[in-house]
């Protein structure tokens, strides 16, 4: 793949075009067996002129089905032009972003972070049982109790157990010893392959997990294990701010990773991005799907085209270097108010590669998290507060936060 340069607002608009015009054209080619086609003409304007230079909207009313994994060989030749910008988009995240070798990763945009993570846990199911022939009942979903709730959505949904390990509650660290016990107790229950989810930026805290910790301790126990990591939220930003991280294909023990366009990026939602390394992706093949073209691999079927269109638009809009540069901005913010915060003395945690600060509760009541909209861990009985420092929380607006800290402080102090 090439090397993720910017590119101009012209030539975006080139390459987008250019790929809706290689799709299929319902107006101009007597299409009959497509159950599906641009929106519906009489609610969305096909020619307004302001569509030109509009193309995520041309992309949006062109409506390309991207069902299938396009990185596997055939995919439905009635929208290969789009086809080719997820492709592009898969490899740019897999080798740009995560380090992958080239053309060593399968992927494909998913709904969200949430079906991206279950997709992973979907494929390793299905790949114990198709290569070591064990059932549901000795595989078991392995994480850390800071872990996005997707994991537990997908243990109900796959029939899979689920353990959860403790975190210290200042490091948020994965307490070593109680991960030990939870694999004794599990294989005590007849768990023998576990698939483990380790976080790069969990969603409350910010929180990066330690691969090495799960890989030792499984290997130790003798246990079968794949390791996919949920980076919904870092993905976009930790690689950049750590570029030393282990948290990538370079690293022998991670086979799948979760981005998530529509938070860092801004992309529009339903923007995940799901990335494994080739040779896993089939396990998750629906033959039956024969109608299809390349058949289907994914747990969306149909989705739109024009989703992967708008986080390749922005990518490329930046390049490398401006993205670095948005996330160094976002970073240094961060570290502002982390510094103001231990100027004043108000407890929190954050990851020094992250853009989350998170509060604890006692520093705050419930006026000053509604007034700013910060998120609770818990809406019945918080115990933590997060900041989530993007474009638009400019120091400006972090001030009057501060300044109402301080004076809750001083409120508190005084009534002590």
């Amino acid at each position: 793949m090439q090397q993720w340069n910017k590119l101009s607002k012209d030539t975006i608009k080139t390459i987008v075009f250019n790929a809706l015009a290689e799709n299929v054209n319902f107006y101009d080619e007597n299409i009959l067996g497509i159950p599906g086609s641009h929106l519906d003409n009489k609610v969305f304007y096909q020619d307004a002129p302001f569509l030109k230079d509009a193309p995520f909207l041309t992309a949006l009313i062109h409506n390309p089905n991207h069902i299938g994994c396009h990185t596997l060989g055939a995919s439905e030749s009635f929208f290969r032009g789009t086809h080719q910008i997820e492709r592009e988009l898969i490899g740019l995240c897999a080798e740009q972003i995560l380090k992958a070798e080239p053309d060593s990763c399968d992927g494909y945009v998913a709904a969200g972070g949430t079906e991206a993570n279950l997709q992973a846990i979907w494929i390793y199911r299905n790949y114990f049982r198709n290569r070591d022939g064990v059932r549901n009942e000795s595989i078991c979903i392995l994480c850390s109790r800071d872990s996005h709730y997707s994991m537990s959505k997908a243990a109900n949904v796959f029939d899979l157990d689920i353990a959860t390990v403790q975190v210290d509650d200042d490091t948020r660290a994965i307490d070593e010893a109680h991960l030990q016990e939870v694999i004794a107790a599990q294989k005590a229950k007849g768990k023998s392959h576990f698939i483990v989810v380790a976080n790069m930026m969990t969603t409350m805290f910010g929180s990066v997990d330690n691969t090495d910790i799960y890989a030792a301790a499984l290997e130790a126990s003798n246990c079968q294990f794949m390791i996919h990591v949920d980076a919904a939220f870092g993905g976009f930003i930790y690689p950049f701010t750590n570029p030393g991280n282990t948290l990538n294909f370079q690293n022998k023990y991670i086979t799948s990773v979760t981005l998530d366009a529509h938070k860092m990026v801004q992309a529009p939602y339903g923007t995940g991005i799901f990335l494994i390394r080739k040779g896993f992706m089939q396990h998750a093949n629906t033959k039956e799907a024969s109608y299809v073209e390349g058949e289907d691999f994914t747990l969306i079927g149909s989705r739109s085209g024009a989703n992967a269109i708008a986080v390749w638009m922005i990518l490329m809009t930046y390049g490398r270097y401006g993205w670095e540069e948005k996330t160094t901005t976002l970073l240094n913010r961060a570290a502002w108010l982390a510094a103001e915060l231990d100027k004043a003395g108000i407890a929190y945690y954050r990851d020094p590669h992250s853009n989350i600060i998170t509060i604890r509760s006692e520093h705050l009541n419930r006026g000053i998290a509604s007034k700013y909209g910060l998120v609770p861990d818990n809406h019945q009985d918080a115990n933590w507060y997060k900041v989530v420092v993007m474009d638009h929380v400019t120091i400006d607006r972090l001030i009057p936060l501060l300044a109402d800290l301080k004076a809750y402080q001083q409120e508190a102090c005084l009534a002590e």
